[in-house]
């Protein structure tokens, strides 16, 4: 919300050799016990032996996940490259970097790296040019660095600092707050908080923030997430006295964002429903008597609020216009006839939108790039950004007094910069640039539209060191994510860097189920027509064959979280296809996501066993159910963690089970990966980060 403050067993040891490692024996899997358990659904049996790994609590699963990471440990240890590739990522890791400024009160707020520090701290100073003094290390709060920062909010007058933190990775965050003079906690200490932003008071007196009912004990990490509420803490107060602004307890899935105006008038609510993105705005005056309006009732579109002047609510929606545009909405007459239309649909996809400065900023994806376009108010275009190349930009944020602005470039062979945007002359000059030990200019990007299984041409960039010969010899990791209308645009990466350096090629897909072209786009790769997705990865992976990048023994596939079900379903259903495949923190089970944390809320996108029609099309391609016994798949790590409860780590621990089982006799490893005191990705130390890439990256190098 933009500038809102807010009982049987297998009766042997499978086994594999993996000539590529030259090791004498064969890997003994443990001996994973298979249960009698199958459900009836719709009239058709599913049989669900592994059931018993959802328990992530009991004493078998946890003596499961340490003999499974023995193994993983054991066959990765004997790779030779990969302290060498350990010490080449620390090494390029090790860059100083600081994050976007922010300013509250006269005060400038940053995030800062000195290199191999697991969390970055933040930051404060008096000038934006200053070094800043340490306000907050969250290196300090646990020995291994698997305490993270989440978010932070400073207050209006920058003296208090809300933030939030999350322990071992999970979305489960505490928030506390800080006096900025002193360094020192006030005490206010607040939990049970998911998925919540921090949106202060004009006067500092306290912050709005969402939250849930505590969990059933030891359920936090499997429980479903229902009934958020919306609160408000006053400074000084315990978490108990907190006010409910709204909820709605007809309504278990709804949830709630709330967040002041800039100009402090209006508290504004956004209403979700999961991940669809149809949905809801309320707001009501910010005098605590005032009764919530519900504006934007009807989840009939997309409406991203963007800000105000002063009745004049400015979104960003899709309604009546699949690419997006910017509407104005007079709250005094709300009517639909009295709405205007302020920018309008164009060519290319209106991804996102900020005010600052009296102008309205707007993000276009072009291709998956991103291009950058000033507005005024009444929607005359004022100027493009001209931004140092193709890649990604983002920021923009500010207030409406500001007349300077800033935002971050990179691209995939561009760790990228912070520069600082003059909005009145359209200037742009660094600010900070870090200095990376990659020799980015010896590589290319180039964007290629490769012809999917119906016909639909889809985007794809492929980066490799200049002047390749394409005979079919190197190594390719093809990526892609493809759902909950998410985009992927050019973004450097460490990891992917030394990916680059060793020879490798990058290749990354956009496929439907994203946000690259609007909500059709997205549309066309959801629940019955998920599969699209998965025609147009391997559309991609085939092309890369055919054009002589690679062959397929040399192709390896990585994704994570919908992106590691993508993995799944393509392994699954071409695994002549690839060489290897890293399916990372998967939804694996498409017939009982819904049954754990967050999980239902990703229905609008894959649809739910409980609909017979939709039943049928998940069981087609749900990774876990569709293996078979005695095929060749290729050599897979999957990786999961141990405090990931956005996709439970139950999906990846069945699915490998289910996979080693089935793997044939003379095939490739078949390893898990599990990492301990970590999540589903955000806020993970640098330490394990540089660990898990350097397995991953060790594991494809040994098997292609």
């Amino acid at each position: 919300m933009a500038r809102l403050r807010m009982n049987t067993r297998i009766p042997s040891l499978l086994s594999c050799m993996i000539p590529s490692l030259g090791l004498a024996a064969a890997i003994q899997y443990p001996d994973t016990r298979k249960a009698d358990v199958i459900d009836e659904l719709h009239g058709t049996p599913v049989p669900d032996p592994y059931r018993w790994l959802e328990d992530d609590n009991s004493p078998e699963t946890k003596a499961w996940v340490t003999a499974q990471n023995k193994v993983t440990e054991d066959l990765l240890s004997k790779i030779p490259q990969r302290a060498e590739i350990r010490k080449r990522l620390a090494d390029l890791w090790n860059f100083e970097r600081t994050g976007a400024p922010q300013e509250f009160g006269g005060k400038w707020f940053f995030s800062h790296n000195t290199g191999l520090q697991n969390q970055s701290v933040l930051k404060v100073s008096d000038s934006i040019d200053g070094e800043g003094r340490l306000l907050l290390d969250p290196n300090t709060l646990s020995e291994d660095g698997t305490v993270a920062l989440a978010n932070f909010t400073p207050s209006e007058d920058g003296k208090l600092l809300g933030y939030s933190i999350s322990r071992g990775g999970s979305d489960w965050n505490e928030i506390l707050v800080r006096d900025v003079a002193t360094g020192k906690d006030t005490g206010d200490h607040l939990k049970w908080v998911k998925f919540s932003g921090i949106s202060w008071a004009k006067d500092g007196s306290g912050f709005y923030y969402s939250r849930y009912d505590a969990p059933a004990e030891g359920a936090a990490l499997t429980q479903k997430n229902e009934y958020q509420k919306l609160c408000f803490h006053k400074i000084g107060t315990p978490q108990s006295e907190d006010v409910l602004i709204y909820e709605r307890k007809d309504q278990a899935r709804w949830g709630f964002g709330g967040g002041l105006t800039e100009d402090g008038k209006f508290l504004v609510i956004h209403v979700t429903e999961g991940t669809d993105p149809k949905n809801r705005f309320f707001y009501k005056d910010a005098k605590p008597e005032a009764k919530v309006v519900e504006l934007l009732a009807d989840a009939d579109a997309s409406y991203d609020f963007v800000g105000n002047e002063g009745d004049l609510f400015f979104f960003r929606t899709d309604l009546k216009a699949p690419r997006h545009r910017v509407i104005a909405i007079d709250v005094k007459k709300p009517e639909r006839e009295n709405w205007k239309e302020i920018i309008p649909e164009s060519k290319d996809l209106l991804q996102g939108v900020t005010m600052v400065g009296g102008k309205i900023a707007c993000e276009f994806l072009k291709d998956a790039r991103r291009v950058i376009t000033l507005y005024n108010l009444d929607g005359s275009k004022l100027r493009d950004v001209e931004l140092p190349g193709i890649g990604s930009a983002g920021g923009f944020d500010g207030r409406k007094e500001d007349k300077e602005t800033f935002y971050s470039f990179t691209s995939y062979t561009d760790p990228g910069a912070i520069y600082r945007y003059n909005l009145e002359t359209g200037e742009s000059k660094l600010w900070k640039k870090p200095e990376v030990g990659f020799d980015g200019p010896a590589y290319e990007t180039k964007q290629v539209f490769v012809p999917s299984k119906d016909g639909t041409k889809v985007p794809v960039f492929i980066t490799h060191k200049k002047g390749i010969s394409l005979d079919g010899s190197h190594r390719v990791l093809l990526t892609g994510y493809g759902g909950f209308n998410i985009s992927l645009s050019p973004g450097f990466s460490i990891g992917r860097a030394v990916w680059l350096e060793r020879g490798g090629i990058l290749a990354v897909a956009n496929l439907r189920g994203g946000g690259e072209y609007g909500s059709e786009w997205h549309l066309a790769g959801t629940r019955l027509r998920k599969q699209n997705v998965f025609d147009d990865f391997i559309a991609a992976g085939e092309w890369l064959v055919k054009e002589k990048y690679t062959q397929p023994s040399k192709l390896a596939i990585q994704g994570g979280s919908n992106g590691g079900l993508l993995v799944g379903a393509c392994m699954t259903q071409r695994p002549d296809l690839f060489g290897a495949a890293l399916p990372a923190v998967g939804v694996m089970d498409m017939l009982r996501f819904h049954k754990f944390t967050i999980g239902w809320a990703w229905e609008k996108d894959y649809g739910s066993a409980e609909n017979p029609e939709e039943f049928k099309a998940l069981l087609r391609y749900s990774p876990y159910h569709v293996l078979k016994s005695g095929t060749r798949y290729p050599a897979t790590m999957v990786t999961t963690a141990d405090h990931d409860d956005r996709v439970v780590p139950a999906h990846s621990f069945k699915f490998a089970a289910r996979l080693q089982e089935c793997q044939a006799k003379d095939g490739p490893p078949v390893l898990i990966r599990i990492d301990t005191s970590a999540g589903h990705g955000a806020g993970t130390a640098l330490s394990k980060m540089i660990d898990r890439t350097a397995d991953e990256w060790a594991f494809l190098e040994a098997n292609l």
